[in-house]
């Protein structure tokens, strides 16, 4: 077990004080601060804390996949760890996009190859053969959009707007038939053709239907308080910081998602979704295959989103995982093969004693102190993890007792059941 240093990536929409300030930095940092990556992704791998120095956790792998993953892990996804963690720091909201299944990752990857896009480019879709499902923890409140709301909710939402220019698409998003037309869509395809129609939309098109909504939110909050208030809000903050763009039209079909700490939502292989703000932990399939559709100045392929969206209309309450208890630790419960999350808090009467952390199967881990400060003991070593600190604990270097004397949180990840 050896404590990780974690990459830092720098985005426009991260914050200048989040990160630092849970890394224990000065604050400001330099630079908006978006990421932390604890992992082994070849973009940007954590280093161990060795006593001979920093070993990049890559590196480390690739000589001893072995005991580093463990027969388990091994036979199941290689000699390559299965996942990556994330403390992701939202200061603005991130991009409207989604994500590939196992098998168009794989069919993408393979034709952007013959195409001989090279793997850096801006333009490149997708950088590995990996799906990308991924839970966010809430570590502080935040504030997300994820998957296409009923389309009855979505009714009542785009009424409560009073937005003249908007009843033609409410009448496409209820499946009233026209042009001789009497099939009546599903809602799935009704939301298909609601969300392509937005998206491919002439820039002049836009430019008339994008304020005439942002100006029904404005009248819509101006009166009384109604149930669409933070949905309202959010559409403003969207189109403040991307005029004229389709992604503030799209951001009215999805769940507005608010998490406190401690709760999460599961994303899903094509799940529309954007992250608008707070600090929250990412554990997701070990890629960074990304498809974008609006609000942000990245590469943006409408057609490639389209063919990986899922427009399977869902609830808040659905993307949110179920959880159990198991002693000390909350296990979030997700259908990702690639990893598994849970929570341990030791607090209480647990204060001053040594605890069993609940061992799950055998497979590495990667351990992150969110609260407090807590010991943790595994075969080889000992080590204290701080607020922000994470470890490695390899495959044969488990299981782990943990002891904390004040109040303490510890977050791990290791590979699906």
């Amino acid at each position: 077990m050896e404590q990780l240093r974690g990459a830092i990536r720098t985005y426009a929409w991260g914050s200048r004080t989040a990160i630092a300030e849970f890394t224990g930095r000065p604050v400001p940092a330099a630079h908006p601060e978006a990421e932390l990556w604890l992992g082994a992704h070849p973009g940007d791998p954590a280093y161990l804390e060795t006593d001979a120095g920093e070993v990049s956790l890559l590196n480390l792998l690739s000589h001893e996949p072995e005991g580093q993953l463990g027969q388990l892990a091994q036979a199941r996804f290689g000699d390559r760890l299965p996942f990556l963690v994330k403390v992701l720091a939202a200061d603005e909201p991130l991009s409207l996009q989604a994500h590939p299944s196992a098998m168009q990752a794989i069919e993408g990857y393979e034709r952007e190859e013959r195409l001989g896009v090279p793997v850096n480019s801006p333009i490149r879709n997708y950088r590995d053969t990996s799906h990308k499902p991924e839970l966010l923890v809430a570590l502080q409140p935040f504030e997300a959009l994820a998957g296409f709301r009923p389309v009855a909710r979505t009714i009542e939402l785009l009424r409560a707007l009073a937005v003249s220019d908007l009843d033609p698409f409410i009448a496409l998003l209820g499946g009233q038939p026209g042009n001789g037309q009497s099939d009546v869509p599903s809602d799935a395809d009704a939301l298909r053709a609601l969300f392509t129609t937005w998206i491919t939309a002439p820039q002049p098109d836009l430019d008339v239907l994008v304020p005439a909504v942002l100006e029904g939110a404005i009248q819509y909050l101006s009166s009384e308080a109604g149930e669409f208030t933070a949905e309202a809000k959010t559409v403003l903050e969207l189109g403040e910081r991307y005029p004229g763009d389709a992604g503030v039209l799209a951001s009215l079909l999805l769940n507005r998602v608010s998490l406190a700490p401690g709760e999460a939502i599961f994303v899903s292989a094509g799940n529309l979704h954007t992250y608008l703000h707070g600090v929250g932990l990412e554990v997701m399939a070990n890629s960074d295959n990304v498809l974008r559709g609006g609000l942000t100045p990245k590469h943006v392929d409408v057609p490639e989103l389209l063919r990986v969206l899922d427009f399977t209309p869902t609830t808040e309450e659905a993307l949110r995982p179920a959880t159990y208890t198991d002693g000390l630790e909350v296990v979030y419960q997700t259908p990702a093969e690639e990893f598994a999350v849970s929570r341990l808090t030791v607090d209480g009467t647990h204060l001053g004693h040594e605890l069993d952390a609940p061992a799950r199967h055998d497979g590495p881990q990667i351990l992150l102190c969110t609260e407090g400060s807590i010991t943790v003991h595994a075969k080889s070593t000992t080590l204290t993890l701080q607020r922000g600190q994470s470890a490695w604990v390899p495959c044969d270097d488990g299981p782990i007792r943990v002891l904390a004397q004040e109040p303490a949180t510890l977050y791990r990840a290791t590979i699906g059941l």
